[in-house]
């Protein structure tokens, strides 16, 4: 089955205009077009885009998913050095995992803070104070 660029945009949350973007920057090199110039989309360039944006949405420049999509147009013989990139991507996700967490624990912690009624007299001293 064969999507046009609006399906694809609808499908991933984003617009004609980022395909046709990533499309330009050379992260969308298998997709074909009809004679009448227009992009269509199959099911492994689903696939494709899929990954794209779970990289971007990770935090991987726009350069290093051209770095990667490159490679994976040099067939087989790149396979290593595309796993070591996604295993270097994978490091820095999980530390901005970890550190979320962090984030989100303290968050809670004041959340708590606030849900304790005998937290309120200090709340109110605090603002006396200033």
């Amino acid at each position: 089955m064969n999507y046009t660029i609006n399906e694809v945009a609808r499908k991933f949350g984003l617009t004609a205009h980022t395909l046709r973007y990533y499309d330009k920057e050379g992260l969308l090199p298998f997709v074909e077009r009809t004679p009448s110039g227009n992009r269509t989309f199959t099911e492994d360039d689903l696939n494709w885009i899929a990954l794209i944006c779970c990289l971007k949405d990770t935090g991987m420049p726009i350069k290093e998913i051209k770095s990667y999509s490159e490679r994976a147009l040099k067939g087989t013989e790149t396979i290593e050095e595309r796993k070591r990139m996604l295993m270097e991507h994978r490091m820095e996700v999980v530390r901005q995992m970890e550190k979320l967490q962090e984030n989100l624990k303290l968050i809670d912690d004041k959340i708590g803070f606030y849900n304790d009624p005998a937290n309120i007299p200090l709340m109110e001293e605090r603002l006396k104070r200033k």
